[in-house]
């Protein structure tokens, strides 16, 4: 399979605090249009929580499957990633291996670019997993990947998705990337189509994306750099069998026969697994209200109580309100001592 054109373009390599405790290294983009989840506002910082105060580390229990797409690994750039290391596909069309296209990650994989069959406008390859996570007492099941949609060349554009299916082969819910208007949208295995979310991305530089799945509860959300793009949707609405099978990489031609030479790059692709009653809660600032309190909004599950608690040192921590998530699973909260105080920093945790 020829390399797609452009296979040792740069990302935008700079470095953003994404949290408290961790520097990207790889530089990703905001999301457009959209501020990162922790900000140092001068009078207060957000920072996530764990399901629970015992996991003061987040560790997860297992690695289900990891891979870097690496020589080591026994990826070959010479040959398409379909058919090696049981990468398998539906539909046709480009895939493969790249070297170096995320300055010094290595080696990536792509899908799109080579045109498929004449009859098909869809292309699907996956690494099939087929785990069990209620029944493993594992059911909070994370997928990442670091990926950026590469542009078109000649005018066409189609999308790219991100798309989860059970080990009965069943697809439960997608993320969409639609290249033509840059939209980020969700489908559910229901009939309503595709929902936009009303976030956009662009094809300037890379992304790290994370789908929390706890298959317990039915529910799944999912951030585009810390940035929540969906929050507890349900992972399946026709009953289908909660059970894992694999994340697929999808090329969605917008016209058979007439594709894009747009591709999507994609590396370091992890599924892991741990116990747990929940996915762990996100938090956003909302910034300073107009009586000067400092008010953020918290992303969990809908009908758990979440405990918020504030502190002056990241020490000692002191619980100020329990509020149990609405329908949706996300609220906001407004500190009304934030105006008198100086700097603080605030976490949300679920207390089951």
């Amino acid at each position: 399979m020829k390399a797609p054109k452009n296979a040792h373009s740069r990302m935008n390599i700079e470095p953003e605090i994404w949290d408290l405790f961790r520097i990207s290294s790889f530089g990703f983009r905001a999301l457009p249009n959209h501020i990162p989840l922790v900000c140092l506002l001068g009078l207060a910082a957000l920072i996530s929580m764990p399901a629970s105060l015992a996991q003061t580390d987040v560790a997860y229990d297992r690695v289900v499957y990891a891979t870097g797409f690496e020589i080591e690994e026994g990826y070959d750039a010479r040959f398409d990633l379909v058919g090696q290391n049981n990468w398998v596909s539906t539909g046709s069309g480009g895939n493969g291996i790249l070297t170096n296209f995320f300055e010094g990650f290595g080696q990536q994989a792509y899908i799109g670019y080579a045109p498929p069959a004449q009859k098909d406008d869809m292309f699907n390859i996956w690494r099939p997993l087929n785990f069990a996570p209620v029944s493993s007492n594992k059911p909070i099941v994370k997928f990442s990947v670091l990926l950026q949609i590469v542009d078109s060349t000649n005018g066409r554009y189609d999308d790219f998705r991100w798309s989860v299916y059970n080990a009965q082969g069943d697809r439960l819910f997608s993320l969409d990337f639609d290249n033509d208007s840059l939209q980020i949208a969700y489908g559910l295995d229901g009939a309503e189509g595709f929902v936009p979310t009303g976030l956009k991305f662009d094809t300037e530089g890379g992304y790290e994306l994370v789908i929390s799945m706890n298959f317990a509860r039915n529910l799944w959300s999912a951030t585009l750099n810390d940035a929540i793009v969906v929050n507890s949707k349900p992972i399946t609405t026709t009953g289908a069998a909660l059970t894992f099978g694999d994340v697929d990489a999808v090329w969605a031609l917008r016209k058979a026969g007439a594709p894009g030479d747009n591709f999507m790059v994609f590396d370091n692709y992890t599924v892991t697994a741990e116990s747990g009653p929940s996915i762990p809660a996100k938090v956003a600032p909302l910034g300073i209200s107009a009586n000067g309190q400092f008010q953020f909004r918290v992303h969990g599950e809908q009908g758990l109580n979440y405990v918020i608690e504030a502190s002056a040192d990241l020490v000692q921590w002191e619980p100020i309100r329990v509020i149990s998530a609405p329908a949706g699973g996300v609220f906001d909260f407004q500190d009304p001592d934030s105006n008198r105080l100086g700097q603080r920093y605030y976490r949300a945790w679920h207390r089951p």
